[in-house]
């Protein structure tokens, strides 16, 4: 992989590629045998699983965005997951034609050519993908931590409003620190390329602080607070939605957003640790989905067959189980928050 200089200006995905190109190029046989170490069996073999795993992301991630689009109703966290599939399903399509790149290389000697801007797709991807489920988890927290106000006083709409923020902050982002500094390249200043980019880092940081926050102040509250909280099937959707971040997606962005900045860390780490944590960022894109559903199918400790639709709307419960058919049988959700806000006690 391109070092990072003293710019910061993105590097490339790719350790043995000088660049992206908008032409085909054959292989350069002096440049490649003097980095022919990051060209083993590894690497095409990870390259392989990528392109395997990605494709198998993209058909779960687009069946949870036809079902949350048109066929269920929506709440205010599966706005969140929405917008959650719609980032991985980009993510992965970035994925997808990365890791295909790479075997046709393997195998044919040959890159076919791709935009110089392509990889900037993935980093808006990721970011907007991190952004969401920090606010998730923030929002879940605070559900727990204040559950009248949260059914009662949050505005209906806020779900909608967050995700469309952190989609534009996510593009503004990628548009000023994409290769060359984006948007700062046709009147290049090194100090303000430099800054941008330590402010993406705190960004980084920030949101990493969020989530582990959140997730523990949630545990906490759940299995040593006074009152017992019931455990809901959105509750555990969303802790494995995070841990599996936390431990496949995180770590390409400290190594791309902080580690890389740092040239002495090159000697330290491997040339194949870009492409690992490539490669666990996408298998947590492809696990979301897989979540869902097994959360869903999962009833009394026991698995039952059920439309996907039927899954992924369980996922999504927000009450016990027993608890949540009663009332379901009983009276509407908007009647239930009514009687919840009237009376001012919490379910």
């Amino acid at each position: 992989m391109g070092e990072r200089n003293a710019s910061g200006k993105f590097p490339s995905m790719d350790p043995i590629t000088p660049a992206w190109s908008t032409d085909t190029t054959t292989i350069n046989e002096t440049y490649y045998t003097r980095n022919l170490p990051c060209i083993g069996s590894i690497r095409i073999i990870l390259y392989i699983l990528e392109a395997v795993i990605a494709m198998v992301g993209l058909a779960g991630n687009a069946i949870v965005l036809w079902l949350l689009s048109f066929h269920i109703q929506r709440n205010a966290f599966s706005v969140y997951v929405l917008n959650l599939a719609g980032a991985d399903f980009l993510s992965l399509s970035f994925l997808t034609v990365h890791s295909l790149k790479h075997i046709h290389f393997y195998f044919h000697a040959m890159y076919f050519g791709m935009p110089i801007y392509f990889v900037n797709v993935f980093i808006f991807a990721y970011l907007a993908g991190m952004c969401i489920i920090a606010a998730i988890s923030a929002e879940r927290c605070l559900s727990v931590l204040w559950p009248i106000w949260y059914r009662c006083q949050r505005p209906r709409h806020l779900s909608g409003v967050i995700c469309a923020l952190l989609w534009a902050f996510s593009l503004l982002l990628t548009l000023l620190l994409g290769n060359d500094c984006g948007l700062l390249n046709y009147n290049y200043n090194h100090s303000f390329c430099r800054s941008y980019n330590f402010i993406t880092a705190a960004f980084v940081i920030v949101l990493s602080v969020v989530l582990c926050g959140s997730s523990l102040a949630l545990l906490v509250r759940i299995f040593c607070g006074s009152q017992r909280i019931p455990v809901t099937r959105l509750c555990v959707t969303i802790t494995f939605t995070v841990l599996v971040f936390l431990f496949f997606g995180l770590p390409f962005g400290i190594y791309w957003f902080l580690l890389h900045r740092f040239e002495e860390l090159h000697k330290v780490f491997p040339c194949h640790t870009i492409q690992m944590t490539i490669f666990v960022s996408c298998i947590n894109s492809c696990t979301n989905p897989i979540i869902y559903f097994l959360v869903g199918s999962v009833r009394h400790r026991r698995f039952k067959r059920q439309t996907l639709k039927s899954l992924l709307q369980r996922a999504m419960q927000d009450t016990p189980e027993e608890e949540g058919e009663e009332r379901g049988s009983s009276r509407n959700p908007g009647e239930q928050e009514t009687v919840w806000c009237s009376s001012g006690v919490s379910p």
